[in-house]
C-alpha cells in the first residue's frame, strides 16, 4: 500500500505541475529561479525566431499520452507545421500561439514532397535511397516530447507519390518517359514514383509505422495520387507496374485500403489528404483516381483541401472564387457531407483550410478571410479543421482564445456591426 500511496502521490504532483495535457493557464510570469529560463520581460524583448517556450518543471514520464486524454478527433483544431519549422527555433512560436489559443493538433511533415525525412529512419528503402541525408530534425522526438507537454496533438504528414528522391533512386519504382526511356518528369522537372507499384505504398506505410512508435498519434498520408498533369503531358508517362485492364482509380483505392491494414495494430487514425473538387465532382476521378467514396469508405478521417483560390472561375456560381472564401468552404462541405451521408460508418471530415495568399491573387488572406472559412465549416456542423500555410505563418487574429470567447477580429467586425 505504501508504494501505490507513493505512485499516486507522484502523479497528482506531475499532473499539477505540468504544462502540458492538464493545464491551460498562461504561462507564468514570475521570473524563474533558473537563469537558463528566459523570463517574461526577454520574451517581449526578443526576435521572434529565438522566442522560448516556458515549460512548467516536470518529467516527460508523468506525461499521460493515452488517446482517452487527446484531443477527439473531431475536435481538432490544426495547424500544418513542416520540417523545417518544426526542427527550428520557430516551433516554440507555434507551440506557444498553441499554448494560447484554440489550436491543439499539429500536422508535421515527416516526410515532404521532395523525399526528405524529419528524422533519421531505419527503414531500409528509406536508407537505401539516402533519405537520411536530409533529416530536418535529429532531435524529433524530444520536440515531440514537447508537444506532448503542452498537450498538442501530433499528426504524422507523409507524401506518397510524389517523391523525387525515391523515384531517382529507385528507378524500377518509377513513372518512366515514353520518348526518352528515362525517368518521366512533371512540369517543374520533378519525378515521380509509379502510384501503381505497391512497394511504392509499403515504403510509406512503413514510415508511418515508425513515426507512430516514435510517438506520432495520428499518421496522414499525402499525394495518394497520380500527377495533375495536362493530358498531353501524361500520353508520355509509362507506369511499369500497372496491370492490364487496371484503371488509376482501382489503383488508388486498393492502395488505401493497403495503407490502413498495414497500420491496423497501431490502433491510431489513419487519414488521407485529397482535393477539394472530388467531393463535388460526380463523375470521373479528376484524372488522378480520386473518388470521394473509395476514401471514406475506408479512411478514418478524410482532409479535403478546400483552398477557396484552387477553385475554377464560376464555381459553385461564383466567378471570383478566392474572394468569396465562406460561400466556397460552405458548398464543398456541404457537397462532402451530402455524398458521405448514405454510406453507413464514413470517415470524419476535416478539412484543409487557406491561411495563405496565392501569389498576386486577390484579396490577400488576412484572419478574415481565414475565420470566414472556419465559420463556414462550423455552419454546416464541421467542427474539425487544419489551417495550410506552406511557410507554416500564421495568424493570431484568425484564432479563438483559449479556453473560448470571439477570435480578434470576430470581436472587431461585432463592434463594427454595433454588436450584432
Amino acid at each position: 500500500m505504501a508504494v501505490v500511496r507513493q505512485v499516486v502521490a507522484l502523479l497528482l504532483a506531475a499532473l499539477l505541475t505540468s504544462r502540458g495535457l492538464f493545464s491551460q493557464e498562461p504561462v507564468d510570469s514570475t521570473p524563474p529561479a533558473d537563469p537558463s529560463i528566459p523570463t517574461a520581460e526577454a520574451i517581449e524583448t526578443a526576435p521572434v525566431d529565438q522566442l522560448k517556450v516556458l515549460l512548467r518543471p516536470t518529467e516527460i514520464r508523468y506525461v499521460q499520452q493515452e488517446s482517452v486524454l487527446l484531443p477527439p478527433s473531431a475536435n481538432i483544431k490544426g495547424l500544418y507545421v513542416n520540417a523545417w519549422a518544426f526542427g527550428s527555433p520557430k516551433l516554440w512560436q507555434l507551440v506557444r500561439l498553441a499554448d494560447e489559443t484554440e489550436i491543439n493538433a499539429f500536422v508535421i511533415d515527416v516526410k515532404d514532397d521532395t523525399g526528405c525525412l524529419l528524422y533519421p529512419s531505419e527503414v531500409p528503402t528509406a536508407e537505401q535511397i539516402g533519405a537520411n541525408a536530409c533529416v530536418r530534425a535529429k532531435d524529433a522526438k524530444a520536440r515531440l516530447d514537447t508537444l506532448a507537454a503542452h498537450g498538442i496533438y501530433a499528426i504524422a504528414r507523409i507524401v506518397v507519390a510524389k517523391d523525387p528522391r525515391l523515384a531517382e533512386r529507385k528507378p524500377q519504382w518509377s513513372v518512366k518517359d515514353r520518348n526518352t526511356g528515362g525517368l518521366w518528369r512533371d512540369r517543374i522537372n520533378i519525378a515521380w514514383v509509379d502510384a501503381y507499384n505497391d512497394s511504392v505504398w509499403i515504403y510509406s506505410a512503413q514510415l508511418a509505422a515508425e513515426a507512430v512508435r516514435m510517438g506520432f498519434q495520428e499518421v496522414q498520408f499525402d499525394y495518394v495520387r497520380f500527377p495533375d498533369e495536362p493530358r498531353e503531358r501524361m500520353a508520355t508517362a509509362i507506369f511499369p507496374a500497372h496491370k492490364a485492364g487496371q484503371t488509376q482509380r482501382e489503383a488508388v483505392r486498393e492502395h488505401v485500403a493497403l495503407m490502413k491494414e498495414r497500420l491496423r495494430p497501431y490502433s491510431v487514425p489513419v487519414t488521407f489528404d485529397i482535393f477539394g473538387l472530388t467531393a463535388s465532382t460526380t463523375s470521373g476521378d479528376l484524372g488522378i483516381g480520386q473518388v470521394w467514396e473509395d476514401f471514406v469508405s475506408v479512411a478514418d478521417v478524410v482532409l479535403p483541401m478546400v483552398y477557396p483560390s484552387h477553385y475554377y472561375r464560376g464555381a459553385f456560381g461564383y466567378a471570383w472564387p478566392n474572394g468569396q472564401p465562406y460561400h466556397i468552404v460552405r458548398s464543398a462541405l456541404k457537397d462532402a457531407l451530402q455524398r458521405s451521408r448514405p454510406l453507413p460508418g464514413s470517415a470524419e471530415i476535416r478539412p484543409f483550410l487557406q491561411a495563405f495568399t496565392l501569389g498576386r491573387r486577390l484579396p490577400r488572406y488576412t484572419p478574415f478571410e481565414i475565420r470566414e472559412q472556419i465559420r463556414a465549416a462550423e455552419d454546416v456542423g464541421i467542427t474539425s479543421w487544419v489551417l495550410w500555410n506552406p511557410r507554416s505563418v500564421y495568424q493570431r487574429g484568425a484564432l479563438r482564445p483559449k479556453g473560448g470567447g470571439a477570435s480578434p477580429v470576430e470581436r472587431t467586425a461585432s463592434n463594427a456591426s454595433g454588436g450584432r
